[in-house]
């Protein structure tokens, strides 16, 4: 197994501890990774090893603030934590954006792909579903396509639903909508294709995140899970990051 940390303090003497408790690999030689972190930083792990294009289950421990996809920090027994751990598949989205001077950017996403405006003006946004345009003018601050592991983050915070873990859906939910009035987003099969085309991009310009990157001076983005990456979380059995995910609609 190989060790990663954040730059965070209490990470960083995580990180010296464990070191002195624990045999680790390079990151390169790893068959498993233990991260050290935030949510954040879980997803930038996740994201450097599709880039590498070397993936491996990623156990992560919270040195963060939130931790909602890292477990409970412990030094003790943790090889024995792993050789109990419950594993998560997520596929990842991909994100094609198709940039007003023509230049494609492809990225893939965790969480979530999100269309934002760049300036006062609101965006005008038209949403396709697999070609079939299902809304000709959002008029929006901006538009989401959520996975099910990212439908408690961004997803959520914009009002949109949470999704199981295990339920093959896509989240698209509407970022401050102003017409059409009455649309709060819609939930739809993952194995459908979004389309979300920028319908004035030089008067009101829009910016496309994937996770944590951005590209900026969108002409359209295209959304679709991308199986051939699936990504591996593993947590405590006690953990149930399936159950966490639900009843995080019950809490307040």
């Amino acid at each position: 197994m190989a060790l990663v940390a954040s730059s965070a303090e209490a990470a960083q003497v995580a990180e010296q501890l464990l070191h002195a408790h624990y045999d680790f690999v390079p990151l390169e030689e790893a068959d498993l990774v233990v991260a050290l972190g935030g949510d954040g930083f879980i997803l930038q792990t996740l994201h450097e090893m599709l880039e590498r294009g070397r993936v491996c289950p990623v156990f992560g421990m919270n040195r963060g603030t939130v931790g909602f996809l890292m477990n409970e920090w412990r030094i003790d027994a943790l090889t024995e934590r792993l050789n109990r751990a419950k594993a998560f598949c997520v596929p990842p989205l991909e994100m094609k954006a198709i940039r007003v001077d023509g230049q494609v950017v492809v990225s893939p996403a965790i969480n979530e792909v999100s269309l934002l405006r760049e300036t006062r003006q609101t965006a005008w946004i038209e949403v396709s579903v697999n070609g079939r345009v299902v809304i000709d003018e959002l008029i929006c601050d901006g538009v989401l396509v959520a996975t099910p592991a990212g439908s408690t983050a961004y997803n959520f915070s914009a009002h949109g639903p949470i999704l199981p873990l295990n339920s093959s859906l896509l989240a698209v939910t509407p970022i401050s909508p102003f017409r059409p009035r009455r649309w709060r987003g819609a939930i739809i099969p993952d194995d459908l294709r979004v389309s979300l085309r920028v319908l004035d991009p030089k008067k009101r310009p829009v910016s496309a995140v994937a996770d944590q990157r951005e590209v900026r001076e969108i002409d359209r983005v295209e959304v679709a899970i991308d199986r051939s990456r699936a990504l591996t979380l593993l947590f405590d059995p006690e953990h149930a990051l399936d159950e966490r995910i639900s009843m995080e609609q019950f809490a307040v």
